[in-house]
């Protein structure tokens, strides 16, 4: 039987108010899937960590996280995810506020998303498994989000080219580290490999972003 990929998507109220939903959600899954499939891994989806077995998470080969909001993990749940190799996809960031060590596991905090539009990527290291099919500049259209408290030691693969975004558009920050949208690092004897991008139905639709997304978790994996 083939090791297992965890597919989380709960979209959970934040601490102060509600998150709303995300459309894109059964489109991930599929996608996502496939990825698993070409990396040798049997998904499967979580919808709600609450019935989610400890040994579901202790056994499976890989942990993919689109999630927004808090989260209901438990304290045992949360344990058992930072031994876990980790994908973090589109939203997986803005989560978690209540988990203090949660940032530090997908190797950033959500910090607002003032843009939506197209833009161009750099590219950023082109031999690594989620970049090498692409050319040394990627056009695309998505959210931007802006992060904060980003690790020292996270490996970024892509960010937004220099002059592509107004920085006077309302919530517009500067952060030293620029505008990354994918990055990953080595997590104790795991890895994790993170992306931003993913928001709109189009992005699951594209094969070269799922091209991304499986290079990315090919990556954890160790291939």
């Amino acid at each position: 039987m083939a090791a297992s990929l965890l597919f989380v998507t709960q979209v959970a109220p934040y601490r102060d108010g509600p998150a709303g939903a995300h459309g894109v959600l059964d489109q991930a899954t599929h996608g996502v899937a496939e990825a698993a499939e070409l990396n040798g891994l049997s998904p499967r989806r979580v919808e709600d960590v609450r019935e989610l077995a400890l040994d579901d998470l202790h056994e499976a080969r890989a942990l993919a996280l689109f999630t927004i909001g808090e989260t209901p993990w438990s304290s045992d749940q949360r344990a058992a995810i930072a031994e876990n190799v980790r994908v973090s996809i589109h939203s997986a960031t803005d989560s978690c506020y209540g988990w203090h060590d949660y940032g530090a596991l997908v190797g950033a905090r959500f910090d607002g998303h003032p843009w939506t539009q197209s833009f161009r990527i750099e590219v950023v290291d082109g031999e690594h498994p989620a970049c090498a099919h692409l050319e040394r500049e990627w056009e695309w259209r998505d959210e931007v989000y802006q992060f904060r408290d980003l690790r020292a030691d996270a490996h970024i693969l892509l960010r937004v080219r220099d002059g592509e975004l107004d920085l006077e558009q309302p919530g517009a920050r500067s952060p030293a580290f620029g505008y990354p949208l994918a990055w990953c690092f080595t997590e104790g004897r795991g890895r994790v490999f993170s992306t931003s991008l993913g928001h709109f139905p189009s992005a699951w639709e594209s094969p070269v972003y799922l091209r991304h997304v499986s290079g990315g978790l090919g990556w954890t994996l160790g291939a």
